[in-house]
């Protein structure tokens, strides 16, 4: 087990290695420069000399091999540079705006488990087989639906008309609910589509014929026999829907003027604020590799038979070391 978790954490190392790499050579090759835009180089105010300091200040009047080697240096020992448009400490920013975004992002993602893991057993569990249709019919249709469409419509209805809970701002549990309610549409959607294709799948193994047989009922045989099984696909999709929760914080906290990482990403992108940009992939990169990780430890509890595989043959033979010729 142990060998096993250091090798996910090289893995987890090497992608978050990947993901700064690749987004500071992608930054790197946009044509337009953050040091212009932050002085505005068309205001006669701004000198050569002023603008070549700025530039010398950051580290971008070096060579690009120079710059990377020297900001994953500082990266390694905690240091993620300095914002370009307000000369703050990346790390404070993002210290500032994570916690908001935890929230609306956690609890869209229980309500994306409870709903599209309830939806899922329901549809499966009903002999009626109008209602399963309907049922089953609605996780694509949550797929389909544009995050920021909904975001508006639960706004109109819920904030607007019924003014029940608040429209924009962070203004404490309530005004979590609507921006939690529209992340978890999607990803309920796609929990609920694998989870209730897994169920039907695993409904007809011999075991759950078995467990009938004994006289167990329809519920019983769902949450108890099948649904342990049948999670292990929605489980793996769930440590993968993290990463899209935190991308679709940008158009949430947009919609709801929240704010969090989302919005901080979307004023960095518009400004080329490169290192916020850099840090902020890095955080995503990091709670990716951390949710992924974390799915990994758990398989193992649902389905002991990969803990079995996982053991070296020598280990399973050592038994049988002292048994008689």
């Amino acid at each position: 087990m142990l060998r096993y978790v250091a090798g996910r954490l090289a893995q987890a190392v090497g992608v978050l290695w990947a993901a700064y790499t690749v987004s500071f050579f992608v930054l790197w090759a946009l044509p337009s420069d953050p040091v212009s835009l932050l002085l505005g180089t068309d205001s006669s105010d701004v000198t050569p000399e002023q603008l070549a300091a700025v530039r010398h200040e950051y580290g971008y009047d070096r060579p690009l091999l120079v710059q990377y080697v020297h900001q994953l240096g500082d990266v390694l020992h905690g240091d993620l540079g300095r914002s370009v448009s307000t000369r703050e400490p990346v790390s404070s920013l993002i210290g500032a705006a994570i916690g908001p975004t935890v929230q609306i992002a956690l609890a869209g993602l229980v309500l994306a488990v409870v709903l599209g893991g309830g939806l899922a057993v329901v549809a499966t569990l009903t002999r009626r087989r109008g209602l399963q249709a309907l049922l089953l019919g609605l996780p694509p249709l949550g797929v389909a639906i544009p995050g920021f469409w909904f975001g508006l419509m639960l706004l109109q209805w819920f904030s607007f008309r019924l003014p029940i809970f608040p429209a924009i701002g962070d203004q404490g549990v309530a005004s979590v609910v609507l921006p939690a309610v529209t992340l978890a549409l999607p990803t309920g959607a796609v929990i609920a589509q694998l989870l209730s294709k897994s169920l039907v799948v695993t409904l007809r193994e011999p075991y759950v014929a078995t467990a009938r047989a004994k006289g167990a009922s329809p519920a019983r045989v769902h949450l108890r026999h099948a649904l342990r099984n049948a999670a292990l696909p929605a489980l793996t999709a769930t440590g993968l829907l993290v990463g899209g929760l935190l991308g679709g914080t940008v158009v949430t906290e947009t919609v709801f003027s929240r704010p969090g990482l989302g919005r901080l990403t979307a004023t960095a992108v518009q400004a080329q604020d490169v290192p916020v940009v850099q840090g902020v992939v890095l955080v995503g990169a990091l709670v990716f590799v951390l949710a992924n990780l974390l799915v990994d430890l758990v398989y193992p509890l649902l389905d002991p038979r990969l803990e079995r595989r996982r053991r070296p043959a020598s280990a399973s033979a050592a038994p049988l070391q002292g048994a008689p010729a």
